[in-house]
């Protein structure tokens, strides 16, 4: 029943992030069609709004605060290669969970709580753009900040939910093994 509940909370945890990654590679798209559109306008027509490239700005926190969740899912995150990839598929588990609980969590948690106040204060005063023409929506990317740690703590619990679940199975230790990460 442990086991199930496990599995099925890596699942569930697991297909958030995946919605939210492919969310964030739409906003990728949108965010370089308007980068294309600033460029033409800028120097093609000689027309430029504050507005429109602090979008730009926006649309970078969005991709990068949000897809860092996804990014550690599909083991996107810079590892030096050295070891592991000699190791087997039960040492890489071992060496994953202690990653995940000793740096990741660790970090995720320390992240929320330092800026927590600071993203409050600008809710606080509804913080806008100090550029005249500029967003008014400052304080909601500043939310992206508790955002990562949210969606990268969900992601942690994933992974080291999933590396126990390796840890725990009775498998031939080897570094090939049919459907590991």
């Amino acid at each position: 029943m442990l086991l199930t509940f496990a599995n099925k909370l890596v699942q569930t945890i697991d297909a958030i992030t995946e919605l939210l990654g492919k969310m964030v590679a739409w906003l990728t798209l949108l965010m370089v069609l308007l980068t294309f559109s600033i460029v033409v306008l800028r120097y093609g027509f000689n027309l430029g709004w504050i507005g429109m490239q602090e979008s730009v700005l926006y649309f970078h926190g969005l991709v990068f605060m949000l897809g860092a969740a996804y990014t550690l899912k599909h083991e996107g995150h810079v590892r030096v290669d050295i070891f592991y990839q000699k190791y087997t598929l039960k040492q890489k588990a071992l060496l994953n969970l202690f990653g995940s609980v000793m740096l990741l969590l660790p970090v995720c948690v320390f992240i929320f709580f330092i800026s927590f106040n600071y993203v409050m204060s600008s809710w606080q005063i509804m913080e806008s753009s100090p550029e005249a023409g500029g967003l008014p929506l400052v304080y909601l990317n500043k939310t992206l900040i508790l955002l990562l740690a949210i969606t990268l703590t969900l992601q942690g619990i994933a992974e080291i939910t999933r590396n126990l679940l390796i840890l725990c199975q009775d498998l031939p230790d080897t570094n090939h093994v049919a459907g590991a990460k």
